[in-house]
């Protein structure tokens, strides 16, 4: 198997961006709407659950992959039990910072695969571990 790990830093990154462009648009210009409030949150979980079973379970502690998608489930399921309440979930800066660190950690796997610098896998593994922590206090903000 040829994998090129160097092509997906791009187009991770540009899948990352693009994501926070849309964000910062909509914010910006007034245009948020409740299909953006759970769907955009959604595709941020798919983008990160996907790496998480591509990269993290194959090249870190399975554990650590299990932990970000046990994460990941556990906001989809409080997301959807706001909306049961019928309140739309809001982002909030510990959720974006959960977001940011994921991205972050996911970069760093795929700078270690593409170097093969296996300090870099210890890196990822730590940044994911304070994604998960910032993971739970954004839930404690939602408010469930």
């Amino acid at each position: 198997m040829n994998e090129r790990y160097h092509i997906g830093i791009p187009l991770f990154l540009f899948a990352a961006f693009t994501d926070a462009v849309d964000g910062s648009l909509a914010r910006t210009r007034n245009q948020i709407t409740d299909f953006g409030k759970l769907f955009d949150p959604l595709a941020d979980k798919l983008l990160i659950g996907s790496m998480v079973v591509v990269l993290v379970l194959r090249n870190l502690q399975p554990v650590i992959g299990i932990a970000v998608l046990v994460t990941e489930v556990i906001f989809i399921l409080s997301a959807s039990i706001i909306r049961i309440l019928g309140r739309v979930p809001q982002a909030n800066i510990w959720g974006k910072i959960k977001m940011f660190l994921e991205c972050l950690a996911v970069c760093v796997i795929l700078l270690g695969l593409t170097f093969q610098n296996t300090f870099m896998f210890a890196a990822a593994s730590w940044i994911f571990g304070a994604a998960i922590i910032f993971a739970f206090i954004s839930l404690f903000f939602h408010g469930i």
